[in-house]
Formats: structure tokens, sequence, C-alpha cells
């Protein structure tokens, strides 16, 4: 069979498939355009397989490949039942960043779906996918800063349009914020996924009664880049010192002054670029963004220096078919042609290539 993907003749308003296995959900997404050029949701399936991965205190990278496997199909039919149609006019699936396992069997089902329907194929950039999202909640978006939070990743962008590429304007140079949270939680002897654990506890502590170091916010540090590593050592050292002591550790208090910290060097960071570049919208997507104070704060930051927030619903900034489906829609409509059928994953793909073609 040929790997090279033939012209295809797609109906105006097409409906549009997405297919996400970067990690440790399995996403069937579906989306059309409609008349006002906003796209309309019409499925979001997806199997999660985080309790088998509890028990290790993190995601596995054969065990998520496996439960991929398993859940595709039934997904798949979620999915499509939920859309009321036997097919859509594409298909588009995660590429990368990503497990590298995982993302095959994404990848390997996405292609098989599109030849036997004979649609095109699209090969779709995961952290943009996160960005494009926030247009099923809010509409068109306009140029605009986007800030990624999660348990892999944690980005500062500078969007000018969905479909262009997107520039980075910084990182984690070390642990991303979200598996700060993961590693904290550890420490702290609470469950996970670490992120809605702490956010809980951290409610009922004081931020100020432990106050932690806000890492790379000094005047000769990056100004859009992030280092999460030196706070969770800060912790861990905080937590074994009242331990050595005989002393209770405030777990309440800890969680409280950790996760104030990481809100406030993401927000800080965020609205900084946004007036740096002078733009006035701020987006926040990726799954440790359902933290309550991160939005919180962001909410303060952003009316303060006059910036739009946008925020989607927490169901929509997790992993996902739909963002995968909405970043292909916009691609499409920006004129974007189909991938190959022999593009390859990428587990690290940078975040400014949006599409994968050959």
């Amino acid at each position: 069979m040929s790997t090279t993907s033939p012209r295809f003749e797609l109906p105006e308003r097409p409906v549009v498939m997405g297919i996400e296995s970067s990690c440790d959900e399995t996403g069937v997404g579906i989306v059309r355009w409609v008349g006002d050029g906003t796209l309309e949701l019409m499925a979001d399936a997806v199997a999660s397989s985080v309790d088998e991965h509890a028990r290790f205190g993190g995601v596995v990278p054969e065990i998520a490949s496996r439960a991929h496997l398993e859940a595709m199909g039934p997904t798949m039919r979620r999915a499509l039942d939920e859309a009321g149609i036997e097919k859509p006019d594409a298909v588009c699936v995660t590429i990368g960043p990503g497990l590298a396992g995982a993302l095959l069997v994404g990848v390997a089902a996405a292609k098989a779906y599109a030849a036997a329907w004979n649609v095109p194929f699209f090969a779709i950039n995961h952290l943009a996918g996160h960005v494009a999202v926030d247009t099923l909640e809010h509409g068109p978006m306009p140029p605009c800063v986007a800030l990624l939070v999660s348990g892999g990743h944690t980005h500062l962008l500078h969007v000018e349009h969905l479909g262009k590429p997107i520039v980075e304007l910084g990182t984690t140079v070390d642990d991303a914020a979200g598996e700060a949270f993961d590693k904290v939680a550890r420490l702290l002897g609470l469950g996970y996924p670490g992120g809605p654990e702490v956010d809980r506890l951290a409610r009922q502590g004081d931020p100020t009664a432990v106050v932690f170091p806000r890492g790379m916010t000094g005047p000769r540090d990056a100004r859009h880049d992030f280092s999460f590593s030196g706070l969770k050592t800060a912790v861990a050292r905080f937590v074994e010192a009242k331990e050595r002591a005989g002393e209770p550790v405030p777990v309440a208090d800890v969680a409280a002054g950790f996760q104030e910290a990481v809100a406030d060097v993401l927000t800080m960071k965020a609205v900084r670029a946004a007036q740096d570049l002078g733009v006035d919208t701020l987006v926040l997507g990726g799954g440790a963004t359902a933290n309550s104070r991160l939005r919180e704060l962001a909410e303060e930051r952003c009316a303060a220096a006059g910036i739009t927030l946008r925020v989607p619903r927490p169901k929509l900034c997790t992993d996902n078919g739909v963002m995968i489906a909405s970043l292909g829609a916009h691609l499409i409509a920006a004129g974007a042609q189909p991938s190959s059928l022999g593009a390859a994953t990428d587990p690290g793909l940078s975040v400014s290539v949006s599409q994968v073609v050959a």
C-alpha cells in the first residue's frame, strides 16, 4: 500500500476526528465547523488507565501502551455513536510528543481508520492541541500567550494564529510543574495523581505558614523559563527536618505553601510574557490548569493587568481527542494538506511543529 496520502476534496464544513494516546488517556473526539466560524463539539470519548498506574506512583509506559490497545476500539465506537455518524471527513492523531509506545498505538489506529474510510490523515502536535481546544469554549482565538501546564510539560507559547507555527517563549529546565506536584504528593504520603490531592489538601492549609522558594525569578534568570526541581528539594528538606526532630509535619500547610509557590511563578511569568509581547489574551491549557489556586491567581493577575484570561473547562484541559480534532480542524481551515501515511511518531516533537506532513 502506498504511504502517500492522495488529494481529497473536503466539504466546506468538515467533520473532524481526533485520536489521542500520548500518555495514559485513550481519547477520541469529534468536532465540526458551524456557520458562524466556530467549532461544535460532537463527541468526547475518553478511557483512562490512571488507576492502573496509581500503585506505581506514576505512569508506566508498557502498561499505558497495553491499555491503549484494549481501549481504542471501544472508545472509537462510543465516539461515533455519540456523534451519530458512521465516519468522519478527516482523521487526526497525536504524532508527538509523548510516550513512544503509547503514541504508536494511536497513530497505527488512526492510519488504519483513515485508510479504511478513505479519508485524509493528519499527524498533529499534542501540545498545540491543548491550545486549540480552548476555541470550543471561547470561540475564535486572537493572538495570545498560552501557558501549558501538565504532568510532563510546562511551556510559555506565543500563538499568532492556530494555522501558523507556534513560538516557544520558554519552558522548564528540569521538572514540569505537574511532575513536581506528583513528587511532592509522594513526599507527603498522598495518592497519585498528586495534583488533585495537593489541591484538595492545600485548601485546608495556610499558604503563608511555610514559604518555599520561587525558582528562576531573579533578575539574571531567563524571563520565560521555569525550574521546579529546587522547590521540590526544598519541600523534601523541610519534611526531613521535621521528621528528624520528631515533630509532626504540617501536611496541609506544606501543600498550601508548595502550591502557592508554583502558582505564583507560573502566573507571574505568564502575565509578564503577555506584557512583553503586547498581547492582551492569556490562555491556560493542560491537565494541571485544573488546579484551583492557579486559576484563581491567574484571574487576579490578569484582571489587574488588563489581560483577558481564557481557560477551558477542566475536562477539556486534560488529554482528550477533542483537542487533537480542534487543532486539525483549524489546520484544515488554514489550507493544510494531509500527512503521509508513512509519517513517523516523534516522542520529542517540538511545539513549533503543529503538523508532521511526511
